[in-house]
């Protein structure tokens, strides 16, 4: 029987690593992640692992080998995963901890004619990180 809680919709991305366990410890290090649940299978392959970094929270597995990667136009592949951090500064410290952990630099920290103070970079694997002071669905300065 399935229980039926009233709640609104939350969106949660999916992630699929090449090497998830390596990408779960490494999520960890670079972006201030907790693991919080990770289920391997007997070859070491993870099936479901969450982790979370406040409120946000992210599904990764292992990808299967056949999986495929966008290919980047310019400084974007078109899609990524943007992170809201409570202030400047946090955004600093999150772009520091990812280039030391060894993320490629897409867009240095800076602040944007909307008001959003922002950074991007790519993770391990390729996938885009985007971490700024904007909070979706709510009206900004600017």
């Amino acid at each position: 029987m399935t229980e039926t809680i009233d709640r609104p919709a939350a969106l949660h991305s999916y992630l699929a690593y090449r090497d998830a366990p390596k990408a779960l410890r490494w999520l960890e290090r670079a972006f201030g992640f907790e693991t919080v649940s990770e289920f391997a299978d007997d070859k070491g392959l993870i099936q479901h692992s969450e982790l979370r970094l406040g409120g946000a929270s992210i599904i990764v597995f292992s990808a299967e080998e056949d999986y495929d990667r966008a290919t980047r136009k310019g400084e974007t592949v078109g899609h990524g995963l943007y992170v809201s951090l409570p202030t400047q500064e946090a955004v600093d410290a999150t772009f520091a901890s990812a280039i030391e952990a060894g993320a490629t630099p897409v867009w240095e920290p800076t602040a944007t004619e909307w008001g959003n103070y922002r950074c991007r970079v790519d993770d391990l694997e390729g996938y885009e990180w985007s971490f700024g002071t904007y909070v979706p669905g709510v009206p900004q300065n600017g």
